[in-house]
């Protein structure tokens, strides 16, 4: 269940609580791994496109999301599922006025379900700490210049809210079909260190 190669706190603790269970008998690595499998193959970056691509042609599901991503998610078959607990999935919106970038501080939460296994430099202690003290500067260090007007906010996740942005709908794409637009989505940019 855990990754072999982060060497964080937390995953040293879920190798030891697994290594635990499997030794009371409680845990049955084979049917962990096949649940895990399982989940991981649908957990990819396209299921997030798809939400974008689906609220920038649908204001009536845009507004459902933004207002409770969880009970929005079904109607595209998707869901924040596939753990212990469920987590709350908050999609934060991009204007022109704001722009939205995604972090978690204390490890590497992040919606697996919607935008796939996370970046390496998404669970670095540079990208973890630099991010909420000087978003503008990491941004830049992404390629993503905003006009000094555009205030940047910043969303912590945690064990039981998830976030992912939506970006602004480029312009000139108003005959793109929502297969088309999902195209032009990226992962970064359901982070927010990228525009799309």
């Amino acid at each position: 269940m855990s990754d072999d190669h982060d060497d964080s706190p937390i995953a040293a603790q879920v190798r030891e609580l697994e290594a635990l269970l499997e030794e009371k008998g409680l845990l049955d690595p084979r049917e962990l791994d096949q649940v895990l499998e399982a989940f991981t193959a649908k957990a990819k970056p396209a299921n997030g496109f798809r939400v974008v691509a689906r609220a920038w042609t649908d204001p009536g599901f845009r507004d459902r999301l933004l207002e409770n991503a969880n009970d929005a998610l079904p109607e595209l078959g998707l869901s924040m599922g596939g753990g212990l607990q469920v987590q709350r999935l908050h999609v934060v919106e991009n204007t022109a006025d704001v722009h939205n970038v995604v972090v978690c501080t204390l490890c590497s939460c992040y919606p697996l379900s919607l935008l796939g296994p996370s970046p390496t430099w998404y669970k670095s202690p540079a990208y973890r700490s630099k991010v909420v003290s000087h978003p503008r500067e990491v941004l830049e260090q992404f390629g993503l210049v905003l006009p000094e007007s555009t205030a940047i906010e910043v969303w912590d996740a945690n064990a039981e809210s998830r976030y992912m942005v939506l970006p602004r709908r480029p312009e000139d794409t108003g005959h793109l079909t929502e297969e088309e637009l999902a195209g032009r989505v990226t992962r970064n940019g359901l982070i927010g260190t990228a525009a799309v």
